[in-house]
C-alpha cells in the first residue's frame, strides 16, 4: 500500500463527504459520503470495486462523529488506516486570516469558528467534522485548505465593495471568492494542455455546479471571481440567485417576510429551480426544455446568458486569453449548456466544434471550439487532489 494517502474530508451542516487520495498517482482508493445528518435516516455510504455499501447511522447523538467512526471502521477492515499519513479537510471561508493550507490545532479551529458569520451553513459545520476526526486520528497531523485561498491574490479593485471604508474594516466585508481549488487545479491543468508555463498562462475558468462560479486567472493567480463576500453572489444557480438588487431584500422585509425566510428564498429557492419552477438539477432542466417547458426554456437561456455575461466581462481583468476552462458537474457534463455559451460569446470569435464538445464529457477533457477560433476546453476537476496535495506538502515541509 502506498505510503502517501491523505484522508480528504469535506464536513457539511447535515452531510460529509470523504475519500482516500494517493497523492502521488491523483486517484481516489476509497470515496463515499455521509447524509441526512439530524434526521433518522442519516446514512454512510461508500464504493468499493465498483460495489456500493451503506450504513445507516443511530437516530440519537452526534452523526459527524458516527461518520468518522464508521469511516475508521472501514479504513480498518480494508487494510488502510495505517497508511494514512495526513488528513486533509475542506473549508469553505478562511476570511483575510488564512491566505494558504494551514496545521489544524485548537487556535485556528478557534480562527475557523470565529469567521462562522461569513459562512454561517459552513464553517461551524467544518469544525465539527475537523473535531470528529482529531478524536478519531489523534496522531494524524491535519490540515485546513480554504476555498478562499487562491483568491487571496485579487487586487484591491476587485474585491472592494463600493461601500463606506467603515464596513470593511469593522466586519471585513468584501470580495472573497470561492471554488478556489477547482480554479486553481482545473489553470495548471489547462496549462499543461497549451503548453505554457502557468505563470504565464492566463484564463477565464468557469466551475458550474449545483454552486457556480467565474474567475479571471492572470499569469497563474486569481484576479478577480464572480462570488463575494457569501457564495450567494455571482453566477445564477441551482438554487441561489445570484446578483441581485440588494433593494429587493428590503423589498420583501417591508412586506413582511422574516429574515429567515428571505435567506432561505434566496439561497434554497431561487436559481434553476425557482426560475423553472420544477427542479435545480440541469439534467432537468434540459429534458423539461426539450419537451416545450416554458419556465425549464427560461431558466436555461438565463443561465447561459449570465454565464457568458460574466465571461465577457472577466476579459477585462485581464491583457490577454488563452482559454475559456468548463469545470464540475455541469461544466464537465452539459454539452447543450457549453453550446449555449459559446454560442452566447460569438461576438468574441468563439465558434463550437460540435464533435468535440459532444466528446468532452464523463470525465474526458478537450477542446470544445474550432481550430484557429479562441479556445474553450473542458478540464474535469479534483478537489479532493489538491487539498490531499496541499496537506502532503505541509506535512514535508
Amino acid at each position: 500500500m502506498s505510503n502517501s494517502l491523505v484522508l480528504v474530508i469535506n464536513s457539511g451542516s447535515s452531510s460529509l463527504k470523504f475519500a482516500l487520495i494517493d497523492t502521488v498517482s491523483g486517484e481516489a482508493t476509497l470515496s463515499g459520503l455521509g447524509e441526512c445528518f439530524g434526521m433518522p435516516e442519516a446514512v454512510v455510504s461508500w464504493k468499493i470495486n465498483g460495489e456500493k455499501h451503506e450504513h445507516a447511522l443511530d437516530a440519537e447523538g452526534n452523526h459527524h462523529q458516527q461518520a468518522v467512526d464508521r469511516i475508521v471502521a472501514l479504513l480498518e477492515e480494508q487494510g488502510m488506516k495505517q497508511d494514512i499519513v495526513a488528513v486533509g479537510h475542506r473549508v469553505v471561508h478562511g476570511g483575510e486570516k488564512f491566505t494558504k493550507t494551514v496545521k489544524i490545532d485548537d487556535a485556528v479551529l478557534e480562527e475557523i469558528d470565529n469567521l462562522s458569520d461569513l459562512a454561517p451553513l459552513h464553517n461551524p459545520a467544518h469544525v465539527i467534522g475537523m473535531r470528529a476526526a482529531m478524536k478519531a486520528f489523534p496522531s494524524l497531523s491535519q490540515y485546513a485548505v480554504f476555498d478562499t485561498a487562491f483568491h487571496q491574490t485579487m487586487p484591491a479593485k476587485a474585491y472592494t465593495g463600493a461601500i463606506s471604508q467603515k464596513l470593511y474594516n469593522d466586519y471585513g466585508i468584501r470580495r472573497y471568492g470561492f471554488h478556489g481549488t477547482s480554479h486553481y487545479y482545473v489553470s495548471r491543468e489547462a496549462a499543461k494542455v497549451i503548453n505554457k508555463p502557468i505563470e504565464e498562462s492566463n484564463f477565464i475558468s468557469v466551475h458550474l455546479g449545483n454552486g457556480a462560479s467565474v474567475c479571471a486567472i492572470k499569469n497563474g493567480k486569481s484576479v478577480d471571481t464572480s462570488m463575494g463576500f457569501t457564495p450567494l453572489a455571482g453566477l445564477m444557480m441551482g438554487t441561489r440567485c445570484g446578483d441581485l438588487d440588494p433593494s429587493i431584500i428590503e423589498f420583501l422585509l417591508k412586506k413582511g417576510w422574516s429574515q429567515q425566510e428571505v435567506f432561505d428564498e434566496l439561497n434554497k429557492k431561487s436559481g434553476l429551480l425557482g426560475v423553472s419552477g420544477l427542479t435545480s438539477d440541469c439534467r432537468g432542466i434540459i429534458e423539461a426544455m426539450e419537451n416545450g417547458h416554458e419556465g425549464a426554456t427560461l431558466a436555461f437561456e438565463l443561465f447561459c446568458y449570465r454565464v457568458a455575461k460574466y465571461i465577457g466581462s472577466y476579459m477585462v481583468a485581464l491583457d490577454e486569453l488563452d482559454a475559456i476552462i468548463f469545470t464540475a458537474g455541469i461544466g464537465e457534463n452539459s454539452q447543450p449548456i457549453r453550446s449555449k455559451i459559446l454560442e452566447n460569446l460569438k461576438i468574441f470569435g468563439y465558434r463550437e466544434d460540435e464533435e468535440g464538445n459532444a466528446a468532452a464529457r464523463f470525465g474526458n477533457a478537450g477542446i470544445i471550439t474550432k481550430p484557429n477560433t479562441p479556445v474553450a476546453m473542458v478540464i474535469p476537476t479534483n478537489e479532493e487532489w489538491v487539498i490531499a496535495k496541499e496537506s502532503m506538502e505541509l506535512l514535508h515541509a
